[in-house]
């Protein structure tokens, strides 16, 4: 569990990065260099002061992958719209020419006078996918970082990241996307008036069997409960169930390990996918199911998913969000 925050990312150089492009794509090399990177082993805090000091039930929870977060300002907006004071979001670029070298976490935060923890889960060493490239205006990242965050009104306390196993299966020559890191989770505590509670923000693989995400879901749980025992504990986010075997979620393990270690699993109507085409996925056919929340010690009142287009039908995000009630602690 990564511990150390900074208000602000140590950088690696334009040289630098350009130098990684030429190691040697194995797991060793992947992983000295991933050790040695501190913005890959530091969690990002800051954002507006805390506007209450608990949250009350019935407490609405959203999570959402924006896809990079071209859009930031709409997102924010449509986050607003749920009335969540605790935000769950992956994909998120910082640095990146493709989101015109912006910080979009920092931007919905600002719009919604949230608290924020991010994290970075890759350094990405080019400019993204053919696609992506056509909305470059420049030609290098600023920083080149990707990742997830947590947002809320309330302080976060001790913020984590938690990078999850992996097989650096985004650093090899054949990938036009080549990146250093693997899938993370962002998490912190957060006071409700019940108590304090850990919410965390995960993106699983999707280039990965079922049984890889599992194995990634359960070490997060381990971690989790080793940081924090007898709390409650929510964890949301892209879980990529079903993805490469035809959107099918329930060939996933993952659903029951986490039931067999008394969390439930929340994601709307189990008949309703949570993926669309978008400007960036542009797949006519692109259906499935990834965005879930994983609860335990909570009472789960009600979830749905909420559409990621916005009032003129643009697609803020190739995921739609998910959205949780939170009644209160259970016994």
């Amino acid at each position: 569990m990564i511990r150390n925050t900074v208000s602000a990312f140590t950088v690696p150089s334009q040289e630098e990065r350009k130098s990684f492009l030429s190691l040697e794509k194995t797991p060793a090399v992947h992983a000295e260099k991933l050790s040695s990177l501190a913005c890959l082993n530091t969690v990002r805090v800051g954002g507006a002061d805390a506007k209450v000091e608990a949250l009350s039930f019935p407490l609405t929870v959203a999570a959402w992958n924006l896809e990079r977060c071209l859009f930031p300002e709409e997102s924010a907006a449509k986050l607003r719209e749920t009335g969540a004071p605790l935000i769950l979001l992956s994909e998120m670029d910082l640095g990146m020419a493709r989101t015109e070298q912006r910080d979009p976490t920092a931007v919905i935060a600002g719009e919604l006078g949230m608290n924020h923890a991010y994290g970075v889960e890759f350094l990405e060493l080019s400019l993204g996918s053919e696609i992506e490239r056509s909305y470059c205006r420049d030609d290098f990242n600023e920083k080149g970082f990707h990742g997830n965050a947590l947002l809320a009104s309330v302080t976060l306390k001790d913020a984590f990241m938690i990078r999850l196993p992996g097989e650096a299966v985004w650093f090899n020559d054949s990938n036009e996307q080549p990146r250093i890191g693997d899938r993370c989770a962002v998490g912190a505590i957060v006071e409700t008036e019940a108590g304090p509670m850990v919410a965390v923000s995960v993106h699983l693989e999707s280039v990965a069997t079922a049984a890889y995400r599992e194995r990634q879901l359960a070490a997060l749980i381990d971690e989790v409960e080793a940081f924090a025992p007898d709390l409650p504990i929510l964890i949301g986010g892209d879980l990529n169930t079903g993805n490469h075997t035809g959107g099918d979620y329930s060939t996933d393990t993952l659903f029951a390990m986490a039931e067999s270690r008394g969390f439930e699993c929340h994601g709307g109507p189990l008949d309703q996918t949570s993926t669309r085409p978008s400007l960036i996925t542009r797949f006519p056919d692109r259906a499935m199911k990834l965005d879930w929340f994983i609860t335990r010690g909570l009472k789960i009142g009600e979830s749905h998913l909420v559409s990621s287009l916005n009032g003129e039908g643009k697609p803020l995000s190739d995921h739609d969000m998910v959205v949780c009630t939170i009644e209160g602690f259970s016994a």
